[in-house]
């Protein structure tokens, strides 16, 4: 069985093209559209990575990452924020608040595939 990814994205053409490329590369794949459905995904499959955009509806990015570090039973799961906020203080915010990664877009894929191996310990 695959590692588990979930993507927490609002941007259909986003998901789309993430799913694609997750699962072409081994990974299961399970979608959130929103904050709140990211944590309730979160919360139910234990995947071992979130790749979450910080402008979503309902709760952000941000709020997100913040809830699932405060949590000692979901404090492993690898967080990386995938965001078009590009600014420094953008990312040192994320990293502060225990994203593992902070990416923004447009990314490449093959680097986003290289760091997320990276992070789950998976060799392609």
């Amino acid at each position: 069985m695959g590692k588990q990814v979930l993507i927490a994205d609002d941007e259909p053409n986003i998901v789309t093209a993430l799913e694609f490329l997750l699962q072409r590369n081994g990974y299961e794949v399970s979608i959130a559209r929103n904050g709140d459905e990211a944590l309730k995904l979160i919360e139910q499959n234990r995947p071992d990575l979130v790749l979450l955009d910080v402008m979503m509806p309902l709760r952000s990015g941000y709020e997100v990452c913040q809830m699932v570090r405060a949590r000692e039973d979901l404090r492993h799961i690898k967080i990386v924020v995938l965001t078009a906020k590009g600014r420094p203080a953008d990312a040192n915010k994320g990293l502060a608040l225990g994203a593992d990664l902070y990416i923004t877009k447009p990314f490449s894929n093959r680097e986003l595939i290289a760091k997320i191996n990276g992070l789950l310990d998976v060799h392609s």
